[in-house]
């Protein structure tokens, strides 16, 4: 019996566990032991995920009576944890990752090339449901494709509607540019216990690498560049306009609120205690919103940028170790993963959207169930403009992520978070990844 073993021996114990009882139900007593392939998989450990998967997984055990699958959290610090898992060969066969580490596994040659079985398994009516810009990004430079599409996590602008009718401003919509959206940031920042000190901010963002991406990309510019992926273009005078712009909103106007200013609660908190009156969210926090908020929400499409309008698709994504001893096992966990049931039950758990444009509408449908009230003159279709649209980024990425993201993020703490220094900055930040790229 060939058994691949996980990084702990937590796993290890759970694989026997599940060899001993005979693996539970849906295992298929007429199987020879020796025919049994068991995977680990590994994905999301917030406390919703555990329960749906490991149901849905009861599903595959029955369609695949001689493949048995151990589902296990992910670990803390999952994007460094997972290069430890996979440097020591004791990594998860079939994964989740996301943003910008999940291109790193596969810049250090740690994922499976999917090209074969994609090639071979998949027809283009799949393909083509899936966002363009999000199906791309799961491919490295050289061609390899280390991913395939979990979900579609969509950045839009969420406002709080009891304050826009407070202060008499118009909702936002899909004519929203970022002027407007500075005007309505103005009026709605506010002293509202008269005690001298801001208390309500028009807005807020995560200092996130793609979250600043997206308005760099609606100024025209970009932070790699797109020729060369060893090349910065932060300095560039279109991200550096972009970067001024937000660094003007939260140091200079005083109407974008930072971390400080809430006293480190998340966006999403910030907007939930109204704190902030808009904020730059994602649809994967639309059901705690909806949950939590005592306050009217509206969902607008991201605001466009002087040049062009943007909205960021996330790269969540399922991948294959490059090291696993049973690859074809692992692909058809893969395409049980990313097919409609999966999705569906995404969906319905938590709000996730959906990967698949056929499955958008009923994903609206488990919302408005779920809130009739709270959801009723929510437009939840804004999460799917740019998917529909076509006007999707996702994630830019270095060949060297790892020095590329933390020389950024120590710069834009010191922009955004603190106000210490001035974009100017950025010129000396691309130097060093530029450095970093070459191996310096």
């Amino acid at each position: 019996m060939d058994i691949s073993f996980g990084r702990t021996l937590g796993i290890t114990a759970g694989l026997v566990l599940l060899v001993l009882l005979g693996m539970g139900c849906g295992s298929d007593a007429s199987a020879p032991d020796d025919e049994i392939v068991f995977l680990v998989y590994q994905d999301w450990r917030t406390e919703w995920f555990p329960p749906m998967a490991q149901e849905m997984l009861e599903e595959f055990h029955a369609s695949h009576p001689n493949i048995r699958v151990f589902y296990t959290p992910d670990p803390e610090n999952l994007g460094t944890a997972m290069l430890e898992d996979m440097r020591a060969g004791t990594a998860p066969d079939v994964f989740q990752g996301c943003c910008t580490f999940f291109p790193i596994w596969a810049q250090e040659g740690f994922t499976l090339d999917l090209r074969p079985y994609v090639e071979a398994d998949l027809d283009q009516a799949t393909i083509d449901e899936w966002d363009k810009a999000q199906y791309e990004s799961f491919f490295t430079r050289d061609g390899l494709q280390y991913g395939l599409p979990k979900y579609h996590g969509a950045l839009a602008l969420y406002y709080n509607k009891d304050l826009f009718d407070e202060y008499g401003i118009e909702y936002p919509d899909e004519t929203w540019d970022h002027d407007d959206y500075l005007v309505a940031m103005t009026r709605l920042t506010h002293d509202r216990d008269g005690d001298g000190q801001t208390d309500l901010w028009g807005s807020m963002l995560d200092i996130f690498w793609d979250r600043i991406q997206m308005h760099v990309n609606g100024w025209g510019g970009h932070l790699v560049d797109p020729e060369d992926p060893t090349q910065c273009a932060m300095a560039d005078p279109e991200a550096m306009a972009a970067m001024e712009w937000l660094r003007a909103r939260m140091w200079d106007d005083k109407v974008m609120a930072t971390f400080l200013d809430v006293q480190n609660l998340s966006t999403r908190d910030a907007f939930i205690s109204g704190r902030v009156a808009m904020v730059e969210d994602g649809s994967w926090a639309l059901k705690d919103i909806l949950a939590k908020a005592e306050f009217r929400v509206g969902v607008a499409p991201f605001p466009a940028g002087p040049v062009r309008r943007v909205t960021l698709a996330t790269t969540d994504g399922y991948g294959i170790y490059a090291g696993t001893k049973h690859p074809d096992e692992a692909w058809e966990l893969i395409k049980f993963l990313i097919s409609k049931d999966y999705g569906q039950a995404m969906a319905r758990a938590n709000f996730l959207q959906p990967a698949r444009a056929s499955l958008v509408d009923e994903w609206a449908d488990f919302i408005r169930e779920e809130f009739p009230e709270a959801a009723r003159d929510v437009a939840i279709d804004a999460f799917a403009d740019g998917h529909i649209k076509g006007y999707s980024v996702t994630a830019e990425v270095f060949n060297n992520m790892v020095d590329a993201e933390r020389f950024a993020h120590n710069a834009w703490d010191q922009i955004f978070t603190l106000g210490q220094t001035s974009v100017d900055q950025m010129r000396a930040v691309c130097d060093l990844i530029e450095e970093a790229q070459m191996g310096g």
